[in-house]
């Protein structure tokens, strides 16, 4: 497994600069082109879930960070507050307090819930210089975030759909999981002292593990501050160990902001609030994606699905005009000519794409395409219009596999 700092920037997905300063990458057009599916996979599978996306700032007021518990036992983890007009802001490092504000802004009944929050939003953590690197350990972060604001009945029903959409969405990356661990608490002023709340939690939690039928190792000193956590482990080239997707039980911080919402009985009750990211941070997922497949990204998620070789200079109509017809399709499409070397020599310069379309006298006569497959395939030439139609939807379904024979 190839680490991803040095191919990540040998394929162009994203760089540094000391300008800009450690720990925060930029992304490249390639890397870009990755990061923009993966967002748009996301969203999509969290809009079919029933989630509502919403946008909040990056900064927050100090005092909203001493109301949910971050100031008293993430401190040093946060970046030092601005003075600002007389007061005090701060980077956020985390999302849930302001989706918790988001909740609190309107009144809600029990037939709302489960109420289903999500958001692709910016985190910063002042990580030490020394524990920097790539894009596992950054200090901005993009975080695939949601909070999920439910009865005590609905939450084991609740993690365990989350834990379904990330069985999912890693079968779509065609990545695995190393292991699932029950994240709890340790000893210390680390933790909320509430130890009948952290029971709760914990029950919430192997309930919905055991529904699964999924094996698990518990683990004390990982949880969160507030709650403990499933925690999806994986490992990178060098066999280290990172939490990449997380599901967590929280009753602390509806009790912190006196979240409520009417039941039944026509009562205020406490909800109870479900953390979830299905693919974690964006630049730790991709970091991921690059070390398990070497740059040879599921078709879905290539910077370059299709590369166009006419060959020679007769067929650079016929390939601008099937480039043309890709870009309409919404895949993501280059032409590489005939003056950048021999068919041969292009056709090595462009291996990580999972389609070749050549396009030779033959198939500019029939207006056919012949692929190539980034398996080493070569189908038999096929009507242009077949051959797209074909690649997108496999595209379009997130398939891990090339091609279907049927």
């Amino acid at each position: 497994m190839p680490d991803h700092r040095g191919l990540g920037r040998a394929l162009h997905l994203f760089d540094t600069d000391p300008l800009i300063g450690a720990g925060l990458p930029f992304w490249l057009p390639d890397g870009a082109a990755v990061r923009h599916a993966l967002e748009d996979y996301i969203r999509a599978a969290e809009r079919r879930a029933g989630y509502h996306h919403v946008y909040s700032p990056v900064l927050g007021k100090r005092e909203l960070y001493e109301l949910s518990g971050h100031w008293e036992h993430y401190r040093d983890e946060m970046f030092p507050p601005m003075d600002l007009g007389g007061e005090q802001v701060v980077l956020r490092p985390s999302l849930c307090p302001h989706h918790a504000l988001l909740f609190r802004s309107r009144a809600h009944s029990y037939g709302e819930l489960p109420l289903r929050i999500a958001e692709l939003g910016g985190m910063y953590r002042s990580e030490l210089s020394g524990v920097l690197g790539g894009l596992t350990r950054v200090r901005g972060i993009q975080l695939n975030d949601a909070h999920i604001f439910c009865t005590l009945d609905q939450a084991a029903d609740e993690v365990a759909a989350a834990l379904a959409m990330i069985a999912d969405a890693y079968a779509a990356l065609d990545i695995r999981a190393a292991r699932y661990r029950l994240s709890l608490p340790g000893r210390g002023g680390k933790y909320v002292a509430a130890p009948g709340l952290w029971e709760r939690s914990i029950a919430v939690l192997t309930a919905a593990l055991d529904e699964r039928g999924l094996r698990y190792d518990a683990v004390d000193g990982e949880a969160a501050f507030y709650g403990p956590k499933i925690d999806v482990q994986v490992r990178d080239s060098a066999g280290r160990e990172a939490t990449l997707s997380t599901v967590q039980v929280d009753f602390h911080q509806p009790e912190r902001f006196d979240l409520r919402y009417t039941g039944a009985d026509g009562v205020a009750h406490r909800p109870v609030m479900v953390h979830r990211s299905i693919i974690g941070s964006i630049e730790r997922a991709v970091a991921h994606l690059i070390e398990c497949h070497g740059g040879r990204f599921p078709a879905w998620l290539a910077p370059t699905q299709v590369v166009v070789l006419p060959v020679t200079e007769a067929q650079h109509c016929a390939a601008a005009r099937f480039e043309r017809r890709c870009r309409e399709s919404g895949l993501r499409v280059a032409v590489a000519p005939p003056d950048r070397g021999s068919l041969a020599a292009r056709i090595r310069e462009h291996r990580l794409a999972p389609y070749q379309a050549i396009i030779g006298a033959e198939e500019l006569t029939a207006d056919r395409v012949a692929l190539r497959l980034r398996d080493g395939r070569r189908l038999d030439p096929l009507p242009a219009a077949e051959a797209l139609d074909r690649i997108a939807a496999l595209l379009a379904a997130h398939s891990a596999a090339l091609w279907d024979d049927c």
